[in-house]
């Protein structure tokens, strides 16, 4: 596949992708077009040989796996991260200022690079809850117009502007949706795109995301630009090489996980034992003893993937003098004497 194509699919995904939630939906989509079989961690698993299964935790964290044969080798695991620093929106977020605008309060997940934020359309995407005949269901939603904005300040009223700027998230970072006439409107945008009244939602998990769509730059369209890119990009490529291999002795495994900006401490994310689990279950599914289960995984090879940082062509003095990865110039391996990567 010629690398113009590879990067207009990547475009694409990063488009349909504003946050965790909308790629493990994604990516099910896709995975079930492929012949892959949705389980459910609560209940029993009934595994093949052959079987092609996927499993996800929280929403936003998902594993997949291909079963060669019951007396396979070990796993072969690709894992990677699907959150992005964003603003993530507090109950009952409008405010409303002089009587005249309202702004929503929000909160950083993530180390945020704040002043990408500014004079930006944005949107709001994640999931819902609501009371649906006394029973609580969770449901995606994306408002998929340019909704809001970040707006910054002139330098008018700031003649330093351009000597450095100090940003408050809490003061400063706070999105304009409308005027005092559109109070509780994005409350009913919300039900609107849910089936539900306004009464009905019970709680939101939401992110903000930029409406700008990803693109190719350069002479030669050879740089990719977007938002999300960490760690998407990661997971777009992936998939790919998990959907295009070949059977072979080990169980190839998929590993998407969630919450990589702020620790990766929860149930859904790379400390847990999201994967840890997975893993047993296969062996136990198969009829395989506890004996064998860690013989596979001592013959077992795990890629972290995550994106990684080139020379700056601005700013070249902030790499490393001898270890300087460049753009396109290929695969980027990290080591860290600390052990703070997983080499």
């Amino acid at each position: 596949m010629a690398y113009t194509e590879l990067n207009a699919k990547l475009c694409a995904f990063l488009d349909k992708t504003p946050n965790s939630f909308f790629a493990v939906n994604n990516i099910k989509e896709e995975l079930a077009a492929q012949g892959f079989t949705e389980l459910q961690e609560n209940s029993r698993w009934q595994l093949q040989e052959g079987g092609k299964y996927y499993v996800s935790r929280n929403g936003s964290a998902l594993l997949a796996f291909v079963i060669p044969k019951k007396a396979y080798l070990g796993f072969q695991v690709y894992a990677c991260h699907c959150d992005s620093p964003a603003f993530k929106l507090k109950n009952n977020a409008e405010i409303v200022v002089d009587k005249k605008y309202v702004k929503l309060n929000v909160e950083k997940y993530g180390g945020m690079l704040l002043n990408t934020w500014l004079d930006r359309p944005l949107s709001v995407a994640g999931r819902v809850l609501c009371n649906v005949d006394g029973r609580l269901e969770a449901r995606l939603v994306n408002v998929e117009q340019d909704l809001m904005m970040i707006p910054n300040l002139a330098i008018h009223m700031n003649r330093e502007a351009n000597e450095g700027v100090k940003l408050n998230a809490q003061t400063d970072m706070l999105p304009l949706i409308g005027s005092a006439a559109t109070k509780d409107g994005l409350q009913k945008l919300l039900a609107e795109a849910c089936g539900v009244t306004s009464e009905q939602i019970v709680d939101t998990e939401l992110f903000l995301y930029n409406r700008m769509p990803a693109t190719t730059v350069g002479l030669k369209q050879e740089y990719v630009a977007g938002g999300r890119l960490d760690d998407l990009q990661c997971v777009f490529a992936g998939l790919q090489g998990f959907l295009a291999a070949e059977a072979g002795e080990s169980v190839p495994v998929f590993c998407m996980l969630d919450n990589e900006e702020v620790g990766s401490g929860t149930k859904q994310g790379a400390g847990s034992t999201f994967l840890y689990d997975v893993l047993r279950r296969i062996n136990f599914s198969m009829g395989r003893s506890e004996e064998e289960y860690w013989t596979a995984v001592a013959a077992s090879f795990m890629i972290s993937g995550d994106n990684g940082h080139a020379v700056h062509p601005n700013y070249a003095d902030k790499t490393d003098p001898t270890s300087r990865p460049y753009l396109n110039g290929g695969i980027v391996i990290k080591h860290s004497a600390n052990q703070k990567y997983t080499t």
